[in-house]
């Protein structure tokens, strides 16, 4: 009877150390700890009980583990660990600033040259715009043709129309 308890606590070892593994990284290292136990057990039910014994506890093993890894990935979604919160419009986030929408066709001047992006005066602000691609010279004058995201995209005055 002896075997037999000392394999299933090398079972239980085993299973401990791989949620053991989810929750602190080694590199592996758990792992191939885990396996040892699982091995040796394996070994131990195989030559000193039986071969139907050790039957058994593999086809425990191929049925539990997966299900004991899932729970454990399940018990470190809901662990301090984890960001509870998402990031989304209805919290409040917005990947586009609100303040730059007032720029939208407005006229300044590049106070660099944009190839394609560079720093613009624009109502009096210092702001990093940018162009479709198209290089516009230092002190040219500009205008805002759209507002995308926290871009604001510019054109020459001469362009204006297009």
């Amino acid at each position: 009877m002896g075997d037999l308890l000392l394999a299933i606590l090398l079972q239980l070892a085993g299973a401990l150390v791989i949620i053991a593994e989810i929750f602190l990284p080694s590199a592996g290292i758990l792992t191939a700890i885990a396996l040892a136990f699982f091995g040796y057990s394996l070994y131990i039910v195989f030559t000193e009980i039986s071969t139907f014994a050790g039957a058994i506890f593999i086809a425990g093993d191929v049925i539990l583990l997966p299900l004991l890894i899932l729970l454990s990935l399940k018990m470190i979604a809901r662990s301090p660990a984890t960001l509870k919160t998402s990031l989304s419009s209805i919290s409040g986030v917005s990947s586009e600033s609100p303040d730059l929408v007032k720029f939208l066709q407005m006229e300044g001047k590049a106070l660099t040259n944009l190839r394609p992006s560079g720093i613009a005066l624009i109502d009096g602000r210092r702001v990093d715009v940018t162009t479709r691609g198209e290089l516009i010279e230092k002190d040219e004058n500009i205008y805002v043709s759209k507002v995308t995201g926290n871009q604001i995209i510019v054109r020459r005055i001469t362009d204006k129309a297009v």
